[in-house]
């Protein structure tokens, strides 16, 4: 919209510097004025802010029928990742929340976890299903007997060697199993399979082993538990060793049952506590990834809010209150740029006829009460509660967006206020297009 309203101003005869220099204005007032007049602290208004934040993520998406639900598992999940940073800022991490996908069951049967969710099982039956006190080994190798790389080959002369050729090959891996178990670990993780014989003397040990593992869990794993993910057991003198240092901590490691037949691993007491998990039950795949979607958009929000510390009401307020803002300050420029402003105050309500459209309204007659009750709003002298008047498209009628609970959090605001100009202004700085014609074939020639 704002690249069309542009070029209409081109073909009249403004110079694009022009229109990149007004543009430019409109966006760091319209900044300006969203800070300092839409923008609500959500200390002031409580929990049921970022409740509402995360419903009107998921009001558009597969999990508006329970976003009740859900919102408060995504609220209490980024609330439990509070922690400070290197500048003793406070942040929500987004990435210390997991979400394990389980296929069956109803949706309403997913859940928050505190700890790391695991989507595997024990490798082997004979396994503990719980280990208290866990020293954690994270490898990234396989524990199946050892084969020569690709492109090596070892030629025999005496056939009786080849039967010592495959024993030494599962020596190798049982050496490095021991060695781990000597470092103290009972529980291995690894990338790779695990050989059956590796099997049989990890159950005489104790020790629970969980095999193809996903190398991002794996990573997330060692941030949380504070061990190294170890990618070959060789120092510097082509020795095997595994140090102690290496391993995770955890107070338990147990493998839960959910549901018919879906298990999963269980970290928790972890030495970095900031590590939630939300278990998600669906009735296919399809499903359960559509939910992830959602979810992680709806995570992605709350943390955005709680990070920022404000929001701005939704429903088409904010570009309608930045329209009227703009309109008037367009009025006190006496230069070309008067012209752009204005179009990029026109631009905005394009939010808010798409919305009214999109719920099969009168975007013509809502627009046009929107503009009149955030126009009584403008001013030192206007009515300060109007300003947060926004649409309601299941009514099809106007209300105040803030009491209603349709919130976003500000920084998403000015960030796609932001981008959406700067694509613009690029697109706008071309001057000319070189054309590459394609080429001809031989029969046309």
């Amino acid at each position: 919209e704002l690249l069309k309203r542009a070029n209409e101003l081109v073909s009249q005869g403004i110079h694009p510097s022009n229109v990149n220099s007004g543009y430019k204005l409109a966006l760091r007032s319209a900044v300006k004025y969203l800070n300092e007049h839409l923008s609500t602290p959500v200390d002031s208004l409580g929990r049921e802010t970022l409740l509402n934040v995360a419903r009107t993520s998921m009001s558009s998406k597969i999990l508006n029928n329970d976003a009740e639900l859900f919102a408060k598992i995504v609220v209490d999940a980024i609330l439990s990742v509070k922690t400070s940073n290197d500048m003793g800022d406070i942040v929500y991490p987004r990435k210390a929340v997991g979400v394990l996908l389980l296929h069956g069951r109803s949706a309403r049967e997913s859940k928050l976890v505190q700890g790391f969710a695991l989507h595997a099982s024990r490798a082997g039956q004979g396994m503990p299903t719980a280990v208290s006190n866990a020293k954690i080994a994270l490898v990234d190798f396989d524990l199946r007997a050892v084969k020569m790389k690709l492109g090596v080959n070892i030629t025999i002369t005496d056939p009786t060697k080849a039967e010592a050729i495959r024993n030494r090959e599962i020596e190798i891996t049982k050496e490095r199993i021991q060695k781990m178990i000597a470092a103290g670990a009972n529980v291995i993780l690894t990338t790779w399979g695990i050989e059956d014989t590796m099997m049989k003397m990890m159950v005489e040990n104790g020790v629970l082993g969980v095999r193809r593992v996903k190398k991002d869990d794996l990573r997330r794993i060692a941030k949380a538990t504070g061990g190294t993910v170890v990618h070959t057991m060789s120092d510097l003198n082509g020795d095997d060793v595994f140090e102690p240092s290496w391993l995770g901590k955890a107070e338990q490691v147990t493998e839960e049952r959910c549901g018919d037949g879906d298990e999963y691993i269980m970290i928790s007491g972890t030495k970095n506590d900031i590590c939630a998990s939300i278990i998600c039950r669906g009735a296919n795949y399809f499903v359960l990834e559509e939910m992830e979607r959602s979810l992680n958009d709806a995570l992605w929000a709350v943390a955005r809010t709680l990070e920022a510390g404000s929001v701005v009401p939704g429903g088409g307020a904010v570009e309608a209150a930045l329209s009227i803002h703009l309109e008037n300050f367009a009025h006190t420029l006496g230069s070309r740029e008067q012209l752009a402003i204005a179009q990029f105050a026109e631009a905005l309500l394009i939010i808010p006829k798409t919305l009214a459209l999109n719920a099969a309204l009168d975007a013509t007659d809502l627009v046009a009460k929107l503009r009149v009750d955030h126009s009584e709003s403008y001013g030192p002298n206007g009515d300060k509660e109007k300003r947060f008047t926004g649409l309601d498209l299941q009514e099809g009628t106007l209300r105040n967006n803030v009491v209603a609970g349709v919130l976003e959090p500000r920084p998403s605001k000015v960030k796609s206020l932001q981008f959406a100009t700067e694509a613009c202004l690029t697109i706008l700085r071309i001057d000319d297009c070189i054309r590459l014609n394609p080429e001809e074939e031989d029969g046309g020639r």
